[in-house]
C-alpha cells in the first residue's frame, strides 16, 4: 500500500509539478502551503516570488485544477524564530547567513512533518531537484539533482536521518524545461511559465541593510572605517552589517588602480577590511556544526561546495572534535564567507556539511 503523502506547495512550478506527478502515480495527496511572512499593503507581495500572496493562490488554484485537498498553515511564528531572528542575528555577528537552509530543515520538513501526522500523513514530498539514496551500508543520503544546474541538495545538508527517511523529490531525475513541459501539458498555466525564485522571500527588492535595519533599528548602522590588510583607512562605510564577504560593488572607493573586495569584517572594531581579488581567496578553513551521514574516519578528500552557486572544489576534509571539521582546498577558493554552509560531498552524494566559521 502507498503511503500517504503531504505535498508542501509554494505556488511555483516545481512543487506543482511535483504535486501532480504524485497524484498521477496514485498517491493520497494533500496540497499544503506554508504562511510565512507578514505580506502586507506596504510590500511588494511578489517580491521573491517564494510563498508571497499570489503565491499562494497559484498553489491553491493548482490544487484544484490537480484535484487534491488544499489547506494554508500559518508558521509565521516558528518562521520568524528560526529563520528571520536567525537572519538578522548572524548579519550582525558579520557572518553570511543562508535562510533557505534553515527553512528547509526546521519549517518545510521539521515542523511541516510534524503538522502532517495531525493529517494521518507519514511522507512530505517538496519540488527539489534532488534524490534520496541509500550508501552500501543501507543509510540514507540525499543525492544531487541529475540536473546539476538546478541541483538544490545543498540546501538539505542539514536534515536528520529520520527526516530523510519521510521525504520524497519526484522531481530528483528532471531538468527544469521537462518540468515546465509538464506543466503546460497538464494546463497548469498559472505556474507553466513562473520566474524562478531568486531573492529572499522576506527581504523587499533584496536589501538587506534596509531590512535589518527595520528590524532592530537604523541606530545599531554606525558609521567606521573602511581599512586595508595593513590598517591603512581607504573610507568610510554607514554600518557593516550592510557588507558581506567577497562583496565588490557599493564600497565607494575611489583611487584605487584594481578593484578590491571584503575580506573581512570586523564587527568587534566596526571595520570593513578591503582588498585585491587575491585576498579574498581562501585556501582552508574550519566549520562547525557538521551535520554527518557518512563521516570519514580520517581526513578524506571530497567535493566540498561553500555557496549554492559554487561548483565545488576538491579538499581534504578533516573531522575533529565537537562537530568541527577542517578544510583545505587544493587550490585557493574565492570568497570564504563565514556563516555560509560548506557542503561536502562523495560521488554526488552529500556525506555531511556544517557553518562556516
Amino acid at each position: 500500500m502507498k503511503p500517504k503523502i503531504v505535498i508542501a506547495m509554494s505556488g511555483g512550478v516545481d512543487s506543482s509539478v511535483a504535486a501532480a506527478l504524485l497524484k498521477d502515480q496514485g498517491y493520497d495527496v494533500i496540497g499544503i502551503s506554508l504562511q510565512l511572512w507578514n505580506y502586507n499593503a506596504d510590500t511588494d507581495n511578489r517580491f521573491g516570488t517564494c510563498c508571497s500572496l499570489d503565491d499562494l493562490a497559484d498553489a491553491r488554484r493548482v490544487a484544484e485544477k490537480i484535484k487534491i485537498p488544499f489547506y494554508i498553515l500559518n508558521m509565521e511564528k516558528e518562521f520568524r524564530k528560526d529563520v528571520v531572528d536567525y537572519f538578522v542575528s548572524e548579519y550582525m555577528q558579520a557572518r553570511t547567513p543562508i535562510p533557505c537552509t534553515l527553512c528547509n530543515s526546521k519549517v518545510k520538513f521539521d515542523e511541516l512533518m510534524v503538522k502532517a501526522k495531525t493529517f494521518g500523513r507519514d511522507i512530505v514530498a517538496t519540488g527539489h531537484f534532488a534524490s534520496v539514496v541509500k550508501d552500501d551500508y543501507g543509510k540514507l543520503m540525499i543525492k544531487r539533482g541529475d540536473n546539476r544546474v538546478k541541483d538544490q541538495s545543498y540546501f538539505l545538508f542539514n536534515l536528520t536521518q529520520e527526516q530523510i527517511s519521510r521525504v520524497m523529490f519526484p522531481l530528483g531525475g528532471m531538468t527544469k524545461e521537462e518540468v515546465r513541459d509538464i506543466a503546460r501539458s497538464l494546463g497548469l498555466n498559472m505556474v507553466s511559465e513562473k520566474s524562478e525564485s531568486q531573492e529572499i522571500c522576506f527581504v523587499p527588492n533584496n536589501n538587506y541593510k534596509d531590512f535589518i535595519a527595520s528590524q532592530i533599528g537604523p541606530e545599531s548602522f554606525k558609521e567606521g572605517n573602511i581599512v586595508n590588510s595593513e590598517g591603512a583607512v581607504l573610507g568610510k562605510h554607514q554600518g557593516y552589517p550592510g557588507y558581506t564577504v567577497g562583496q565588490r560593488k557599493g564600497l565607494n572607493l575611489g583611487g584605487l588602480t584594481e578593484p578590491y573586495y571584503v575580506t573581512k569584517i570586523d564587527p568587534d572594531k566596526n571595520e570593513v577590511v578591503v582588498g585585491p581579488k587575491q585576498e579574498v581567496l581562501g585556501a582552508e578553513f574550519y566549520a562547525d556544526r557538521v551535520n554527518w551521514y557518512s563521516k570519514p574516519e580520517t581526513e578524506e578528500f571530497l567535493d566540498v561546495q561553500i555557496r549554492y552557486r559554487h561548483s565545488g572544489a576538491h579538499a581534504k576534509v578533516t573531522p575533529l572534535p565537537d562537530n568541527r571539521v577542517h578544510v583545505e582546498f587544493d587550490e585557493p577558493q574565492n570568497s570564504v564567507a563565514p556563516g555560509q554552509a560548506a557542503v561536502f560531498y562523495r560521488d554526488d552524494c552529500v556525506v555531511g556539511g556544517g557553518w562556516i566559521e
